[in-house]
Order: structure tokens, then sequence, then C-alpha cells
């Protein structure tokens, strides 16, 4: 089985563009659940048994390297969004309050593109278009879209330098990011602390919350 435990950089970093010129590289596709484990054991696009070890979040063109110095280069696997249109939409206080104590309560993810909402279709899609049907304001569109599982990171783009999980470099761009978590029902958003991040240490996994100089508490 081929392991890659090692991470090299996005394949259109300049170093990483003459590696792969030179290298007959591996691919695999990674769901949104397994580019954020550190251990999946997956294959590869051409059938090889492929144990992925690697202590970060993924994105597409991630390039990894094996134990024997071959290459793994990451494609994920498209994800379908809910996507609520506001560009020709006149919103009031009252509407946008009702909508987003609603949408908030449910949990959902949340990215913005521009006069877009973006939340990942965690059920069935039908069944949340029904939820929101009732409270969107007039002008408003619904439709279904697939997107990157990277749309709704806290960077809200494809691909960033420097993303994942215990590096201490958490870049944001200008695309908002919000999710839920805990029992409070509240919703949080990430600046540049507090992030959590999980690894494994032999057969169990533990969770360390970091602060925002990077020290685990």
């Amino acid at each position: 089985m081929l392991v890659a435990d090692g991470y090299l950089g996005h394949h259109d970093d300049p170093a990483i563009v003459d590696r792969l010129a030179d290298a007959n590289a591996h691919r695999v596709v990674l769901s949104d659940t397994d580019r954020r484990r550190s251990r999946v054991r997956t294959e590869t696009d051409d059938g090889r048994d492929l144990g992925v070890v690697v202590a970060r979040d993924l994105c597409d063109g991630d390039v990894l390297e094996t134990e024997e110095g071959d290459l793994v280069v990451v494609e994920l696997a498209p994800v379908e969004a809910l996507v609520l249109d506001f560009t020709d939409a006149d919103v009031g206080a009252i509407a946008a309050l009702t909508l987003g104590h609603t949408l908030g309560n449910r949990h959902w993810d949340l990215a913005i593109r521009g006069s877009r909402a973006l939340f990942p279709v965690a059920d069935t899609y039908e069944r949340m278009e029904t939820i929101v049907a009732d409270l969107l304001p007039d002008g408003v569109t619904v439709r279904s879209e697939t997107v990157s599982p990277t749309t709704f990171d806290e960077t809200g783009a494809d691909h960033a330098h420097g993303h994942g999980r215990g590096d201490g470099d958490h870049p944001h761009g200008d695309e908002g990011y919000v999710h839920t978590h805990g029992d409070d029902g509240h919703v949080h958003t990430h600046e540049d602390g507090g992030h959590t991040y999980g690894h494994s240490h032999g057969d169990l996994s533990h969770v360390h919350p970091h602060s925002a100089d990077g020290d685990e508490t």
C-alpha cells in the first residue's frame, strides 16, 4: 500500500510544478469528510491502495508525497449547495432578521458570494428548499449548484496557501464564512484565532483547542 504522509504544497507552486513535470504522479479523489481526516485509507484513480496520513485539511490540487518519494495529487469530490440569490431582491430589516434567525437555528454552514448565500446540502435539496420557501422576501431566487467543498472553508476560496490544521497560518479572503457549533445554538464566526484541529497519536484520535498564537491550551 502507498502511504502519503508528506504535504508538499499546491500544484501551481513553482517548485511543485517542476517536480510534477518530471513525475508520473498518482491522483486521488477525496470526499469532504475524508479530506478533513488525518488518516484515510482509499484508492488512487488507477486502483492503487493508498493511505493518507496528513494532519491538515486538503484542497483541490494539493500535492502529497509517499514514503517512497511518489507524488499524489488531490482532487475533491464536489458537493451540492442550495443557493439564495438576493441580486434582484429588496430585503427589509424584519425579513432579514427572520430569515437569519430561522436558518441560524438550523445550524447550516454558510458561504457568502457577493449577493448570493450558499448552504451545503446536508439532507436533501428538496427539503431545504421547502424550509426556506415561506421565509424568502420577494425577489430572492433559489437554485441548486454544484460547488467545491472548500466553498465553506474559512478562506471561502478553492485554495489558499498555508491552509489547514496546526500550521498556525489561517488566511481569510473577502468572502464570509460562518458556522455553528456547540449546544448553545449560536452562530460563531472565526477571524484569526481560536481554531481547533484534530490529529492522531497511534490509534487514538485527539482534538486540541489552539489559541490565536498557535499554542495548545
